[in-house]
């Protein structure tokens, strides 16, 4: 009962800037974090940016200062405004949101299907 839709990714020069949006489609859930992560071809997936329903926002030191998550809790959506962006990091990114039952209370890690960003030098 939880869906997660990313968009925005594309390809784009370097130095330039793109904006990825998660939207979240729940139901019986209610949604804590959210946060990006990427993959880049044949690494493992890494994290790149957290925000809690409080806003707090955890970074990735590679991005840090150059990305920033946001999120709009009446939308149950998170964006990813990416900027001064490097051919490294050309990716495959991932939204995810951890939600909880509103009738079990269990906790649950829901992932996307990605999107592709990727960065010419």
């Amino acid at each position: 009962q939880v869906q997660l839709v990313e968009s925005g990714g594309g390809l784009v020069q370097a130095g330039g800037s793109l904006r990825l949006s998660c939207a979240a489609t729940v139901r019986f859930y209610s949604i804590n974090a959210m946060g990006w992560y990427r993959q880049a071809p044949g690494k493992q997936r890494e994290l790149v940016a957290t925000i809690t329903s409080g806003d707090t926002t955890n970074y990735s030191d590679s991005v840090k200062g150059r990305f920033t998550i946001s999120r709009d809790n009446a939308k149950n959506t998170v964006y990813l405004q990416l900027n001064s962006l490097k051919p490294e990091d050309t990716a495959v990114y991932y939204c995810n949101a951890d939600v909880r039952s509103v009738t079990t209370y269990r906790y649950t890690t829901y992932w996307g299907q990605g999107t592709q960003v990727t960065v010419s030098s």
